[in-house]
């Protein structure tokens, strides 16, 4: 017998790509557990499937970085409290991470895809379950999106829960309307802009020299440091919620079309986000 259980969360998290560098993600979770039937006529109760499974991936991988071990131009070590990982992109620029250790997830993969990432995930969920379950399976299915999307990655020093960690992300939808009118142009335009990066807040910044960005700030988990090409930043003068976001690209669009009514939809992940007007 099988038990599946499909969307049983999403998880909200950056990784770094070989290529791409740092890179936010956002994943539906399936499930397929295969095993016997207990006394009730049941694999496992749907309930703590569900429960044991999410709270896995919130504690281990969602808004976290990934980071996989196997990968070229990687160095990384860990102290008592913190895990500082080093990577090289192809051109020989750096990029360098200090976070707590429970905001960095290291990986024995060689490369972050779904299938990598599921299969590593297989064997740690399968040990959450009783004996009958005999066997699992973990996929990821990306969000369909019709229309722009772009991966971002940030930070909220002031948040209270996982968000506070310097790099983790989502990748988001964006819809904007001029005029009650979807502008699929200006969509296309921004989610450009905004393709595969670093979104900072100006407060964090400590240094700005030689072409990178160096931010850390103070937080409840810890101390958190992230320096990497200012090319692949975006600064903003606020916190980068999802709701400040919205708002600063409909004061940005407002500019270029101040006699347009202007509303932008900014998903933060699968499923929400925030809406402002300008």
């Amino acid at each position: 017998m099988k038990l599946f259980v499909d969307n049983l969360t999403n998880v909200d998290f950056s990784y770094l790509h070989p290529h791409r560098g740092l890179l936010g993600e956002s994943w539906l979770v399936q499930l397929v557990l295969d095993g016997s039937l207990n006394d009730q006529g049941m694999i496992c109760d749907f309930g703590i499937v569900k429960k044991a499974v999410k709270q896995w991936f919130d504690t281990y991988i969602d808004h976290a970085l990934v980071v996989p071990t196997g990968m070229p131009r990687l160095s990384h070590s860990q102290d008592d409290t913190h895990t500082t990982v080093n990577w090289l992109y192809a051109d020989g620029r750096a990029l360098n991470c200090r976070s707590p250790k429970q905001a960095i997830a290291l990986v024995g993969i060689p490369e972050v895809t779904p299938h990598t990432l599921a299969d590593w995930c297989n064997a740690k969920l399968l040990e959450l379950f009783p004996d009958e379950v005999k066997g699992l399976s973990i996929s990821f299915v990306p969000e369909l999106i019709d229309g722009a999307s772009y991966h971002y990655s940030h930070g909220l020093q002031q948040h209270d829960g996982n968000c506070q960690r310097i790099a983790h992300g989502h990748r988001s939808a964006l819809e904007i309307y001029i005029d009650d009118q979807r502008d699929e142009q200006l969509e296309a335009q921004w989610a450009k802009r905004f393709e595969d990066i670093y979104i900072g807040t100006r407060d964090h910044l400590i240094s700005d020299t030689d072409g990178m960005h160096h931010y850390a700030y103070a937080a409840p988990q810890g101390a958190f440091e992230l320096k990497l090409p200012a090319d692949v930043c975006y600064l903003i003068d606020t916190e980068t919620t999802v709701e400040l976001i919205a708002r600063h690209l409909a004061d940005q669009i407002k500019r270029d079309l101040p006699d347009a009514a202007v509303m932008v939809k900014a998903f933060e992940g699968v499923g929400k986000g925030a809406i402002a007007e300008a």
